[in-house]
């Protein structure tokens, strides 16, 4: 009588298709993220001359820095 002969477990093998299936997923990545709109530059403003105060209080204005606030707090 001859005993049966064990195989060692054999490591999982990558397939083609999973292989190719992976290849064109990294492609299809790769390729919408170059379709992707980057941030805008921001454009270099010269210096600005402050304006006078009002002479009976006040002291608001609507200045860039102040516009910009007002734009990040839109929803």
């Amino acid at each position: 009588m001859s005993q049966p002969k064990s195989q060692p477990p054999r490591a999982p093998s990558v397939s083609r298709r999973s292989l190719f299936a992976g290849a064109a997923t990294v492609g299809a990545v790769a390729a919408a993220a170059s379709l992707m709109p980057t941030a805008p530059s921001p454009v270099a403003a010269g210096p600005t001359q402050p304006a006078e105060p009002p002479s009976r209080g006040g002291g608001y204005s609507l200045t860039d820095h102040v516009r910009q606030y007002y734009k990040t707090t839109l929803v």
